[in-house]
């Protein structure tokens, strides 16, 4: 399983002195970043395939406080993928110095072909690096319509609606 680790700084606390929402996302993003670069999904092959990943949902679940003084682990799974590699979900468990389940974090993205804006298939070499991840113990094959599981969907307002706000 992929982790990294990280020293708790004081600008990563909040009002309440201890570790802000911000930091959270923050440290499973880096951790994210971290694992891609390192497997052949640096900013070279992104752009050689001109793509990039984009988070649709990050919804992050807190046990317990995290201080500062002693660093924090992050770990790193493949919770499920599309058959073209276009959608993905990460799971994330953060850990204290002792081993404390402090947090966790379902992260659901696809990949965007940075040109013409549209979500985009994953190319089969970086395709079978996204396979060798370690995956969850519930580890499945998601869908477009999984996407949208939440029932959430935009809803625009008139620019003279956005006035009156």
């Amino acid at each position: 399983m992929y982790s990294k680790q990280f020293e708790i700084r004081w600008s990563d606390l909040d009002a309440n002195r201890h570790l802000a929402n911000s930091a959270y996302i923050n440290f499973m993003s880096h951790t994210r970043m971290g694992f891609l670069m390192e497997n052949g999904f640096g900013q070279k092959q992104l752009a050689q395939h001109n793509i990039g990943p984009v988070v649709f949902t990050e919804h992050v679940y807190y046990y317990k406080e995290i201080f500062a003084g002693k660093p924090v682990t992050v770990s790193l799974e493949l919770d499920a993928i599309s058959n073209n590699g276009m959608y993905f979900e990460f799971l994330h468990n953060m850990y204290d110095s002792k081993g404390n389940h402090c947090a966790s974090c379902e992260m659901m993205g696809a990949w965007i072909n940075l040109e013409t804006r549209k979500l985009t298939a994953l190319p089969q070499e970086l395709m079978e690096g996204m396979l060798q991840m370690t995956k969850t113990k519930n580890f499945k094959t998601i869908t477009k319509e999984d996407t949208r599981r939440f029932g959430k969907l935009p809803q625009n307002i008139s620019p003279e609606e956005l006035m009156g706000l």
